[in-house]
Parts: C-alpha cells; structure tokens; sequence
C-alpha cells in the first residue's frame, strides 16, 4: 500500500464513454448517478473531469493506469457511471488517492501520456514527500531528440541535474541504471546545442588495459574503442548519428581515455569523467585540475564496483572528504530507488548492498571477538 499523503479538491465535469457505450468500472449496485455511502472508517470522494478525453488520457489507454492505481490501493473501489469517477475506501487511502490524481491531471495538462511506468515514478515522489511539486520533477525536459524526450524520473536525479546546472564541478554516484552518466550527457549535449560550451569531451579510464590491450588486435584507438562504447552508445542516443562523425573530426566532440587528459588545460568544455571508480587518487586528482575558463565537470562512477587492483586506493571513495565544502563543487548521491532500468536491476542492487551490510557486519564481529580474546 502507499505511503504518501495529500490533500483533496479534485473536481471537474465530463462523461466517458467507449465504443461500446458507457464506461463502468467495478459497477455496484444502484442506478446511475447514486455511488456508495461511506460506512465507519471508510470515505467517498467523486472525480469529474473536464472532458471525455481529459478522462481516457488520466485513466490510461484501456484503464491500464487506473489498474495500476488499483493494484497499489486493494482495499478501494473505483466506480465509473457517466461522467463521474467513485473512489470508496479506508479514510487514509482515499485522499491519497485524490492527491495522486490531482497530480495525473498536472501531467496530462503538460502533455505526459500516463502509463503505469509514469504512475510509479509519480508514487515514488509523492512517497518522499518533497517540497518539489512531482510535475515538475517528470515534466522537466532537458533534451528531445529523435522524437524522445530525456527528463529526471526521480527526486534525486532532478537534484543531481539541478546541482549540475548550478555548479562547475559535480559528482553523481550511484549503482548502475540511475541515469547518472546519461544525464550528464544530456546537460552536454544541450549546453553545446545552446553554446553554453564549444566542445564536449568524454574520457573513461581503461583500467582494465594494462598487459591484455596490447593483445588486442588493431592500433592503439582500436584497442581502447572497446572501453569508450558506452560513452558513443549515448551520444547516438541523443545527436543525429550522421553527424557525429563530422563533430568529432572537428574536435567539438572528443571521446578519449583519461590518461589523454594529463598536461592539458580544458577551456570553454563539458567534461564528463566516467567510470571515475577505477582512477586512483593521482589520476583523479590529475582530472580536476585540467578544469579552464568556462568549463564544466561532471564526474559519475560507482563505488561498489571498482575494477582496481587488489589494494588500489578508489580516486572517487575519497575525493568527497578532501573537496567536501569547496563553494562549486557538489556531490550528489542516487542510489536504487532511482534505477531507471528493468525493474529487477533495483532489487539486485539492493541485495547486494544488503549483502555487502551483512559481510561488514561479520568483518567486525571477527575483529572484536579478536581484540577480546587478546585482552582476555
């Protein structure tokens, strides 16, 4: 069940209809027009909505978001007899309920197409209970392209996106499918589109070169290609892939391995430093000290998956207590409830961070039993 709370106040005026007539949805007894009483502990509230399509666009193509809504609340029933929508149930899920379809006519009036996916993003952030009005958070559109708009889809990536446009230099981490590396791509893209910037430049570390790329076949950008993939994977997405080609011939567009970036000073950029989990803190350092006039970082990596050798300091693990509180540096966290991937990518992570939890928990219950026994 849900847990975020509103208010009501949701009134309009409209009858629905289908092809085959009136509309009902789990019809109880009685004529039309006469919806339940409310009984102790329960409470009735009445939708109306402007018109029949403002009403099939909020309900979702073939009720499928007015399923989904019903999934989340078991213990309501929803009535739909002519041009009213009955919502019957406990007296704390009903205003819920309102709120949540109070802020679906919000999206619809912004033009959002309601499907179940947008529904739970929507009771993400009303379970956050933010100061952060949720149209705004869904409908805060940073890039189209290819007829595909690229937005935030939760609380915390609209932080980290907002962070992003009003710091110089910006960390986002998190686990894997939060949408920290292609949103900071979209901000690239879009300040070059804008000439915020004249050039972007993307750069990974190839750690995983070392004694195996020199077996790779091809020249050396042949061997380290493998290791950029992603970053062009991104840039397909969201550039006329036409003209990629022609951008990075020009040098606006720039995608190289970190160790490219030493002894230069990177002016009028969008830099995006990803992977940043596998540079050591010479290498991060290195980084950010290549900023230049009117320049912009973004540093994105996940500091549960570091491919460094055994015994490898992480640049990233420390980089926020050394540049904690440094006016233009922010750091901002995601973590699985912003996986916007498959849904199981969430709870994978999530076991593992419980599974790392538990092997911490063992580390030091070892180490204090030691201790005692040393003592003892």
């Amino acid at each position: 069940m849900s847990h975020f709370e509103g208010t009501t106040g949701l009134r309009a005026s409209t009858m629905t209809e289908s092809a085959n007539g009136k509309r009902r949805l789990n019809t109880g007894e009685g004529s039309p027009g006469e919806f339940p009483h409310s009984l102790p502990g329960t409470r009735t509230e009445v939708v109306l909505f402007e018109n029949s399509d403002q009403m099939v666009q909020s309900l979702g193509s073939h009720d499928e978001a007015l399923r989904f809504i019903e999934q989340q609340f078991p213990d309501v029933n929803f009535h739909a007899r002519g041009n009213e929508l009955s919502i019957s149930g406990p007296s704390s899920d009903v205003p819920r309920i309102m709120r949540l379809l109070q802020e679906v006519r919000g999206l619809v009036a912004r033009g959002t197409v309601i499907t179940p996916a947008v529904l739970q993003q929507l009771v993400a952030l009303l379970r956050t209970q933010s100061l952060q009005n949720p149209v705004d958070v869904l409908t805060h559109d940073i890039l189209s392209s290819r007829g595909r708009t690229i937005r935030p889809k939760t609380l915390n990536q609209k932080t980290y996106v907002d962070a992003i446009d009003a710091n110089t230099v910006i960390f986002g981490i998190g686990p894997a499918g939060t949408g920290k590396t292609y949103l900071a791509m979209a901000k690239a893209v879009q300040a070059l589109q804008q000439k915020e910037v004249s050039r972007i430049i993307l750069t990974r570390p190839a750690v995983e070169a070392g004694e195996r790329l020199g077996f790779l076949p091809g020249t050396l950008s042949d061997k380290i290609d493998p290791y950029l993939r992603p970053l062009y994977d991104a840039l397909h997405d969201m550039m006329d892939p036409e003209s990629i080609p022609r951008l990075m011939a020009a040098g606006t567009i720039e995608v190289a391995p970190l160790a490219y970036m030493r002894g230069r000073t990177l002016n009028d950029a969008f830099i995006i430093l990803d992977e940043a989990q596998n540079t050591t803190p010479e290498q991060m350092k290195m980084f950010l000290t290549r900023l230049g006039f009117g320049s912009k970082m973004v540093v994105t990596g996940d500091v549960t998956q570091v491919d460094l050798p055994f015994g490898t300091r992480s640049g990233l693990r420390i980089v926020e207590e050394i540049l904690q509180g440094i006016e233009g540096v922010s750091f901002s966290v995601l973590d699985a409830a912003d996986v916007v991937r498959h849904r199981l990518v969430g709870d994978i992570v999530n076991a593992y961070s419980l599974w790392d939890e538990v092997q911490r928990n063992r580390v030091k219950h070892s180490a204090s039993r030691e201790k005692r026994g040393e003592h003892a």
